[in-house]
Parts: structure tokens; sequence; C-alpha cells
């Protein structure tokens, strides 16, 4: 045999997986003042940088309907400026330190962060404390906040995959569930906020009982803590828990809801139901089960829909995972004359995952995918402050992520099956789909997976 026909040979087989790469997550240090801020430490040495990230318990899902987009807009509004510098000086002091505010607010927290040279982590800190304790919110600035996200929201609605994503959260849930409306709130909302509000906010929720100041990268632990106590510990208050408020679906029988796009030529896909709680005892299981079905571009749902049918480019499942039950999802867009095809496949691959449960060869390749990427999440400073952050909203353990690989390692056959039969349920699916009703109606209602409404955009 010819040299060129072995490497003809040796390039079409398929390569093998390699061994998984050994990997130990940061260790993490725990600490709290007497003001209750908890504190966590994660040394990362490598590069002489450091990551402040600021936990607050200031999350969307605390805020009322009427004022729906509120935490979102505080956090954007602390850019504007403290009672010591205006906006453009405070930007000005952010990028002395050659770095970049980040604020970012989700349903269940507000994270405020900075990174910086190690050696600049005193100056850092202090100026993270002062954004945070001691925001002015100038009326302009506010209203050039307000400005600024209400285009953002405008556009959104233009937009057929979010105009999709949000018309689907109200299918899921009731009314009077948080989750039931997109995180960043509605023009609505919107004109219901101003300066008054924001600064009530902050006197609520900003508070350091109940939050967190994490520090990661290469910073000596003991340093770190008697840093935060010189900028921290003077700070008082605590917010208090929030309202509880009950997590339920707007209805348990599955259903199509198609929001009309006249003369569209895509669809956008959503399909789920209320999903699980962060802290439900099959996350790991639901993890596995989710890159089986959906969560990689080796998953049934991808194989189907993209490979075998070439109905879309992709096509992704999700369990949101919060403090309470956040959507689980199935996501795609298709070409208008292939959406009942699409959705039936859909639905037919979670019904079959359900009945017959994962196979032994999917479990290893799922399994083996979340070990091998999970190291990606902490390749710089940031991202471990992030990942550490995460422990603090979830009341997680400190070696949670020392542990997560071997946790996901030990997920079984079993496990999946018995997670995917109490968290999947085929029959309380949820329909949605955003493009033109005249030519996806009929083709829906013959797939008889329940009833068709039809709504307007």
């Amino acid at each position: 045999m010819s040299e060129e026909s072995t490497t003809l040979r040796s390039r079409s087989a398929e390569p093998s997986p390699g061994p998984i790469r050994l990997f130990e997550a940061p260790e993490v240090a725990a600490g709290k003042l007497e003001n209750g801020l908890s504190l966590r430490l994660a040394g990362r040495p490598r590069f002489p940088v450091a990551a402040i990230t600021l936990v607050l318990d200031a999350g969307e899902a605390l805020v009322g309907r009427e004022h729906a987009g509120l935490a979102v807009i505080t956090g954007k509004a602390l850019e504007g400026g403290t009672v010591h510098r205006s906006g453009s000086a405070l930007a000005e002091a952010v990028e002395g330190l050659g770095t970049e505010l980040r604020i970012r607010t989700g349903w269940d927290s507000t994270t405020v962060s900075l990174t910086c040279l190690a050696d600049r982590v005193d100056e850092a800190m202090g100026l993270l404390a002062e954004v945070v304790r001691e925001p002015s919110f100038p009326a302009a600035e506010v209203e050039r906040t307000l400005t600024e996200h209400g285009a953002m929201l405008r556009q959104r609605k233009m937009d057929p995959s979010s105009l999709a994503s949000d018309a689907f959260l109200t299918v899921l849930y009731r009314e009077d569930v948080p989750y039931a409306r997109p995180l960043v709130g509605s023009v609505e909302s919107l004109s219901r906020l101003g300066a008054d509000g924001v600064e009530g906010f902050v006197e609520e929720r900003y508070r350091p009982s109940r939050g967190g100041l994490v520090v990661a990268g290469d910073v000596n632990p003991s340093e770190a803590e008697e840093l935060a106590r010189s900028h921290f510990a003077d700070w008082s208050g605590a917010a208090d828990p929030g309202p509880a408020f009950p997590i339920e679906p707007e209805r348990r029988e599955r259903r199509a809801v198609v929001v009309h796009r006249p003369g569209a030529v895509q669809s956008e896909i959503r399909v789920g139901h209320m999903g699980a709680p962060r802290d439900t005892p099959d996350y790991y299981a639901l993890r596995v089960a989710n890159a089986i079905l959906g969560g990689a571009f080796t998953s049934r749902l991808n194989l189907n829909l993209r490979e075998r049918h070439g109905y879309t480019y992709g096509v992704r499942s999700r369990f949101s995972f919060r403090r309470g039950a956040g959507p689980f999802s199935i996501s795609t867009a298709v070409s208008t004359e292939v959406t009942a095809d699409a959705v039936r496949e859909a639905v037919q691959e979670v019904r079959g995952f359900v009945e017959e449960g994962p196979r032994g060869d999917e479990l290893e390749q799922a399994k083996d995918y979340i070990v091998g990427v999970f190291p990606l999440q902490f390749e710089t400073a940031g991202q471990v402050a992030a990942r550490t952050a995460g422990l603090l909203v979830y009341g997680l353990p400190d070696d949670h992520d020392a542990h997560f690989r071997e946790r996901i390692r030990k997920v079984s056959l079993a496990d999946v099956r018995e997670a995917v039969e109490r968290h999947l349920r085929p029959e309380e699916l949820q329909i949605l789909v955003a493009g033109d009703a005249e030519a996806v109606e009929g083709p829906l209602e013959a797939l008889s997976l329940g009833p068709v409404e039809v709504r307007s955009e």
C-alpha cells in the first residue's frame, strides 16, 4: 500500500477520544465580616491579576410586575457616577485601573466586578465600594439609562428570536410569577421607573447582609480579608429575604401558541415546561440528561432536526436553574414550511427520552463532554470570581467546584432515567411558534398535540 493511501485511510478514520486532563479547581477560603458580608477568597497565583466581585441579593425576581426591569436598570445606572465622582470621572478612574466596570443583574442577584493587576487591589476595591455604597444617580444620567434601555426593548420586540423567547415565558408561567416576564422588563414597565425607584431599590437591597465579596487571583487571602475590612466593615444594613412567590405553570395541558408574524419565511420555535430549581437533588443527573437530549452538538435533538432532517442549523435544550424552578426549554429556528415537522420531531424526542432513557454510550459521551469543558470556566481570574460568586448566590459548599467533575462521573444510567422521569413531562409541553400563522396553524393542528391558539405580535 502506498504512503499516500495510508495517509488517506488514517484521515478518514474517526479519531478516538483522548484521556480526560487533570484539573484542580481553586481552593476557596471562606470568611465573614461582622456586618454579615460573606467573604470568599480564591487563590490563582499563575498570573499577577486579581478579580473582585461584589454579590448583592438584588435580583430581578424581587421586583413586582409593575416595576419590572428595576433591578436591571439600577445596575446599569451605577455607571452614572458616585457622590464623589461624576459619570465621566468614574469612567476615567476605571480606565486608570486598566479595566472595566462589569455589572450583571440576573433573577437571583446583582454582581459588580472589576479586574486589576494584583498590586492595585486596594485601589480597585475602594472604587468598587464607592460605586455600590455611594452612588449618586443624577436625574440626567438615570434618564439617559432609561432611554438607552427603552431603545433596546423596542429593538427586542422586532427581533424574532427575542419575541419568541419572551412570549414563551407567558405561555409557561402564571402571570403573577416573575419568571413569566423578560428579565429586562418591558416598554410599559419602563415608563414607571425613575431616579426615585432606583434609589429606593439600592436603599432596600444593596446591603452587606445576604451579600458577599469575592476576590480571586494572585492575592494573599489574609491581605485580601484585611482590605475587605478596610473598605466594607463600616457598611451596615440587612436586605430582607424578599417576598415569597409560588412557581406555578400557566397550565399543564399540552398546547401550541402561534405568535402571528405575517409573511414570515422562518419560524422561531420554543418547546418546554416549568423546570427545576438549582437546589434540586437531581442537578447533576439533569446536567447529563440535558447534554444527551439537546445540550451538546451530538445531542439527540441536533442529530435529528439538523443532521437527519436538515430542518435547522442547530437546536438546543436547556434547564435554566434558578432559586425557583426556571424553564426547561428547547429552542430552534426553521423554515416556515417545516415548522410542524420540526415541532413533531422535538416532541417525539422528549417522549422517547422519557420512555426509553439514555443509552450507555450516550451517557459516557455526555459525561466526558461536561467534564472536559468544565475547566474552560476557570481560565481567567474573572471567570474564577464568577464561579465563586455563584456559590454564594445559591448557597453551595465552597468545595462544590472541586468535586463537580467527580460527581458528574458518578451519574449512572439509573440516575438519569429517574431524573428524566421526574422532570420531563411530554404531556405538559408548551409549544410556542413565532411565525406566519396562516401557514403553520393548520399543520400544527394536524399533529394533534393539543389545541392551537393564535396571538398577534
